[in-house]
């Protein structure tokens, strides 16, 4: 009888630190969880990348290559507009404006997979456009 008392004193023994192991989630895990699953979002396939943006050359209506986009502008999470180079040549003489998104048209040809832009204003109207510095906290 000793015996099966030792042994169950032994079980209960090993068993406790499993049983004080186990936890119900709190308020604070419950919460975790619902916020992940607003953490990740899928692409879809008529969305655009930043990287399909940067560097595209600009023409107008005329098809007279205007200026290209250097950047990209975000304000409270939505696109505020296009950083544009214009006027200069090989990077001299160059300015940057930044222009609203509803004026550049972004489309993509499936048949020749390209991307390209266009807006409707002369390079005049561009080049006379208030400058954009890269200073201050956007000084690269």
């Amino acid at each position: 009888m000793k015996k099966v008392m030792v042994a169950l004193g032994a079980i209960t023994l090993l068993t406790l630190p499993a049983m004080a192991q186990t936890t119900t989630p709190t308020p604070a895990d419950t919460t975790t969880s619902t916020t992940t699953s607003d953490t990740f979002v899928t692409a879809q396939s008529s969305d655009m990348l930043s990287s399909n943006l940067i560097g595209l050359d600009i023409k107008n209506a005329q098809n007279e290559d205007v200026g290209g986009i250097k950047d990209l502008v975000v304000s409270d999470g939505q696109l505020a507009g296009y950083v544009v180079s214009v006027g200069g040549f090989l990077g001299v003489g160059e300015h940057y404006v930044v222009v609203a998104p509803s004026a550049v048209q972004i489309n993509y040809s499936e048949d020749d997979k390209e991307w390209t832009a266009s807006i409707a204003a002369t390079k005049d109207q561009l080049e006379g456009a208030p400058e954009f510095k890269y200073e201050g906290r956007w000084a690269k």
